[in-house]
């Protein structure tokens, strides 16, 4: 329920991003001013999020966090009644809220994939992007009711807050996943000078560039590099959204069968293959082909790293925090990258990038290896049958 809600008020947002922009009569470039207030808030959330999660553990965090994100997303919808600088104030508060919402998330859902001795943190992302889903279609559903975005955010908020406070009451205690232990190890910052750690979060940031590209550029890449019409367009997009939730979904049987590292690698060639056919393919249909590797390719690689980071218990906030700080420099950096490039050589050229930062994350996958110290469920499923 915490994922799915995470996914709905992100989704609830951008869904009104038009609307907002009509109602204060913004530019492309003020525009994209007041959208960049989101990243800079999680940008200075990230970094502190270990230490957080440490000191008040995953309930609280998440509970706080997530009235910090609501209740931003709720003064920006106020803010597209009043002027651009109180919607850019809102979203940097809920940017910042929502860093810290999604370590702890991701750190409680490591504990209970730990609990359960079995993968199920991509299904835990698969539930994130059901609620992008439903969020959009709330949205679409409240544009067609002609319903002002200040009222639809504040009502969604609203509710997803409470939802959200309300879920983690169930969470797992601090004694099931190592908080009370974590409180006397390392400072969570410690995370940051441990070669596996940044490994872990190289390899991150590899599928989360190949993730977010294909979010942000797969449409107009159909568009303008095969003459595609705009709802072929659209629906490359939806197809890479539908092949990255299968991958998530369906996923975690592989990852106990095979473990980690094999999995892992399978996707990242897989996904290059993708992404090369979509660049290089003599046609759409082979293009689309490309977009369903791609997909799948990218599904596993970020909710696996954050298991990954979390192998130990007493040390996964900051560990979590570190690996999720550098994998979402990609998410940051990557679009725009990739339209820079795109304006000397096409989009479609340009996603040549995207093949070869997936060419170093799968050289990386084998970071993700689970510590011998820790629980190994992931990548020898031997012992489960003794």
């Amino acid at each position: 329920m915490v994922f799915i809600l995470a996914g709905v008020a992100m989704a609830t947002f951008l869904s009104r991003v038009p609307q907002v922009r009509d109602l204060l009569h913004l530019t492309p470039g003020r525009l994209g001013r007041v959208l960049l207030m989101t990243a800079i808030g999680s940008v200075v959330s990230l970094p502190l999020s270990g230490m957080v999660v440490r000191r008040f553990g995953t309930r609280r965090t998440v509970a706080v966090m997530s009235i910090v994100t609501v209740s931003g997303i709720a003064v920006a919808g106020l803010g597209s009644e009043v002027n651009a600088f109180v919607v850019g104030a809102g979203l940097m508060f809920a940017g910042f809220g929502m860093g810290q919402w999604d370590v702890a998330m991701n750190v409680e859902a490591a504990a209970v994939e730990q609990r359960l001795g079995r993968s199920v943190m991509s299904r835990y992302h698969a539930a994130f992007s059901v609620g992008t889903v439903a969020g959009a279609v709330l949205g679409a559903g409240a544009n067609k009711a002609h319903i002002r975005p200040a009222v639809h955010l504040v009502v969604v908020m609203i509710l997803a807050g409470i939802g959200t406070v309300g879920a983690t009451a169930n969470f797992l205690g601090e004694a099931d996943h190592g908080e009370a232990e974590a409180k006397t190890s390392g400072h969570p910052l410690q995370a940051w000078t441990e070669p596996r750690t940044l490994l872990i979060g190289l390899f991150v940031l590899c599928i989360a560039f190949a993730e977010g590209t294909g979010n942000d550029w797969l449409g107009v890449a159909a568009i303008d590099g095969y003459k595609a019409s705009a709802a072929t367009g659209s629906l490359a997009f939806v197809v890479f959204v539908v092949a990255m939730t299968t991958g998530r979904w369906f996923g975690p049987q592989l990852l106990d069968r095979f473990g980690r590292v094999p999995v892992l690698r399978a996707c990242a060639a897989g996904g290059l293959i993708g992404v090369t056919l979509v660049v290089v393919g003599p046609g759409i249909g082979l293009a689309f082909a490309g977009i369903v590797l791609w997909g799948l390719g990218a599904s596993l690689g970020f909710p696996t790293g954050m298991s990954a980071a979390a192998d130990d218990p007493t040390l996964a906030a900051g560990r979590v925090s570190a690996v999720a700080t550098i994998g979402y420099c990609a998410f940051l950096a990557g679009p725009s990258l990739i339209g820079m490039i795109g304006d000397h050589t096409g989009v479609r050229r340009a996603l040549t990038l995207t093949a070869a930062v997936l060419a170093v994350g799968f050289a990386t996958a084998g970071a993700t290896r689970p510590r011998k110290e820790s629980s190994a469920f992931a990548s020898n499923p031997e012992p489960r049958h003794g």
